[in-house]
């Protein structure tokens, strides 16, 4: 069964939008990250790098590696990220030593030599690193790691930061996937959330990817943001398409001023209304849809040919905490601040402050602050809420013979809450199965969480970005 879509064939039901866009999660783990606790600590973590090493002795495990580099020369008003806004580089030579320490304590824990099929550095903005920088970071990950010779080697890049010479210099340094902040064109915008970029500065960045043989270019765009409008981004769309990247992010601007002190710095009044929101929404779906972009689910558009699309082709999509992956037996070591990793039944996240990090690694301990070991319940509805998030579809004998259960028994009350959405016809529900419909697709969160036993148990989803 192949579970592509092209985007010109989703359905946007404005009513069932407007009835499900609640509170949610994004579901890049689960449990999610909100499940995640004090009480695992560093030792914890070890143990479960202990306990990957016995698996991969018995069956190879491939490995994928993620760092956080959390430094900005300026501020963006709308970003939610982990960072640290400044313009001295001596903080980020200090921060590199540290990450090459914490790299160092890891690697030396990993037996059997697992091949790195995946790389990412985040942020943050990546390319605040100096040359030198950037260059001892990868030599310190190549000399802990089997980097395989085909990995996939991704940056998140600021194209005001970067020019030709320097994207030739990453290609060089191996990276061989980029993608690109854009957020929008109009000068209003851009000038409501403190990010003026032009479309020259973003065009010499995949222009130079291109030439420098990079397999990848992803555009990440946000729809929401102050002073938006639907003819507006109607230009930013076009100028976007007209660059071609294989992928394109549309992520849903979530205004809580009340989390991130940035956003407070964004007036009320400039925000758009929800029907100018949804407007926008519909628009990007028509537009990447006649210039040929398939959907992968959520937020996340990709040409045909793309690796994206075609691994949810043949039903390898998977997610983690960099969103749609095409690695689903990957393990993720992450490095830096306020990183989270996956080992085996067990997800890690790091101390969120650079003071409390070089504390932890001064110790030379891991800077551990805070995961959850799952149990087999956490391990089922994992999988269940994967292929829903991935494949848009749930065949119920798969999991019964995977688990030894009867699905319709241990999920009774999960399929009861379904139940009103179906009706809906946000999804088909079969005694085989689960059918996630071209309606539906846009609200696969709301899907998905029916079967996130932390919602039901204690609803708490204000935390949560709204689904659309």
């Amino acid at each position: 069964m192949t579970t592509t879509l092209a985007a010109a064939d989703l359905v946007l039901d404005t009513a069932l939008v407007k009835k499900y866009d609640l509170f949610g999660p994004r579901y890049t783990s689960y449990p999610t990250a909100d499940r995640f606790h004090d009480g695992f600590k560093a030792e914890h973590y070890v143990n479960a790098l202990h306990a990957r090493n016995e698996a991969h002795a018995v069956r190879p495990q491939p490995l994928s590696l993620y760092v956080h580099v959390p430094f900005c020369n300026t501020i963006c008003y709308y970003c939610a990220c982990n960072k640290v806004i400044t313009k001295d580089h001596g903080r980020s030579a200090k921060y590199i030593r540290y990450v090459g320490r914490e790299i160092g304590i890891v690697g030396g824990m990993i037996e059997g030599s697992p091949a790195v099929e995946q790389l990412h550095w985040g942020g943050g903005t990546p390319t605040f690193l100096a040359r030198d920088e950037m260059t001892t970071l990868m030599g310190m990950l190549r000399g802990a790691f089997n980097v395989a010779p085909d990995a996939e080697i991704s940056i998140e890049v600021d194209p005001r930061k970067v020019d030709a010479e320097t994207v030739a210099f990453l290609g060089q340094l191996g990276f061989n996937r980029i993608s690109v902040g854009v957020q929008d064109f109009d000068p209003d915008v851009q000038k409501a959330i403190n990010r003026i970029q032009t479309e020259e500065e973003t065009r010499t960045v995949i222009d130079s990817a291109r030439a420098s043989g990079f397999v990848s270019v992803n555009c990440d765009l946000i729809y929401g943001l102050p002073r938006q409008t639907v003819a507006g981004y109607s230009v930013t769309l076009d100028k976007v398409i007209e660059a071609s990247p294989d992928r394109i992010a549309l992520y849903s601007y979530a205004h809580v001023p009340h989390l991130f002190k940035p956003q407070r710095r964004i007036g009320e009044a400039d925000m758009p209304a929800p029907e100018t929101k949804l407007g926008i929404l519909a628009l990007a779906i028509e537009k990447l849809g006649a210039a040929g972009y398939t959907y992968i689910g959520m937020d996340h558009f990709a040409k045909p040919t793309d690796e994206l699309a075609i691994a949810q082709s043949q039903r390898k999509l998977h997610r983690n905490f960099q969103g749609y992956s095409t690695k689903p037996d990957c393990d993720l070591l992450a490095f830096g601040i306020s990183a989270i990793g996956k080992v085996g039944a067990s997800y890690v996240q790091n101390v969120r402050t650079l003071d409390e990090y070089y504390e932890r690694l001064d110790a030379q301990t891991l800077p551990v602050l805070r995961g959850i070991e799952l149990n087999a319940d956490d391990l089922l509805r994992r999988d269940v809420i994967q292929r829903l998030m991935c494949n848009f579809d749930l065949d119920f004998r798969e999991i019964e013979a995977k688990y030894g259960i009867r699905f319709a028994e241990v999920f009774a009350p999960d399929l009861a809450a379904l139940a009103p959405l179906a009706a809906d016809g946000l999804a088909e529900v079969s005694a085989t199965g689960i059918q996630v419909t071209p309606r539906g697709r846009l609200l696969v969160r709301t899907v998905a969480m029916q079967f996130d036993r932390y919602l039901r148990e204690a609803q708490e989803r204000a935390r949560y970005s709204r689904v659309i």
